[in-house]
Order: structure tokens, then sequence, then C-alpha cells
């Protein structure tokens, strides 16, 4: 069983930053070495934000995502944080984390192919 965790959501204003954590754990953790976050607004379909791997290597971003927001990793390779600069009103949603078995290349912005997914944490851009 593998359990997925975020955390670091709030409030914040336009032009501001704030850093979400995804936090994995479970015994067969390392059967889901690709993860990526998605956000979810009222309303709309959950959308693509970036994918990478646990352990470190290439990283596809939306084009939303590009210059702003960037990735890292805590030594363990168990926690994902997701820094997000100069936010905007309309990134307003809830933010997931996810995991899945596929290689990274594979269809990466297609939330259907994530086996694993976190509760979500709520950001909320004010204008």
């Amino acid at each position: 069983q593998v359990g997925l965790g975020e955390s670091g959501g709030g409030l914040v204003q336009a032009g501001g930053s704030l850093r979400l954590s995804c936090a994995a754990s479970g015994r067969t953790f390392s059967l889901y070495p690709i993860m990526g976050w998605f956000r979810q607004a009222p309303g709309k379909e959950r959308e693509f934000v970036i994918a990478s791997t646990w352990s470190g290597g290439n990283t596809y971003y939306a084009d939303s995502a590009k210059g702003r927001f960037t990735i890292s990793r805590d030594n363990a390779k168990t926690a994902m944080y997701l820094q997000m600069n100069s936010l905007k009103p309309e990134e307003t949603a809830v933010y997931y984390c996810a995991a899945r078995r596929l290689p990274l290349y594979n269809n990466y912005q297609s939330s259907d192919t994530y086996d694993v997914w976190g509760q979500g944490t709520q950001v909320t851009v004010s204008a």
C-alpha cells in the first residue's frame, strides 16, 4: 500500500509564493517511481503542472509553470516539494500530488495514467 500526503497550501496574495510538500509512504512505494503535481479549480478539469521522478532526473513542466515553479526532493527521496512563485489568482485550486508505475515519457500529462493520489491541498491566490 502506498500513501501520498500533501501539505503547505494556504492563502497568498497575487505575486506571492508558496511551497507545497508531498510525502510518500508505504512498503511498495518503490513500485511507483514517477510522480506528478496536478491542480483542479472549481468547475474545471484536473490540470497537469509538473512531472518527474522521486529519485531525480528529467522534469516536465506545464507551460504555465515554466520559469515560476520548481521541484526539489528530500535526501531520502520520499518527499517532494513544489515551490510556486509569482502566483496568479487564476491558479487558485486544489493541488494534488500523484504517483504512477508508467515511465515518465509515457503521457505524463494525463491524470488518468497515475495510480495513487493524495488528498489535495487548497491554494488560494487573492487579487
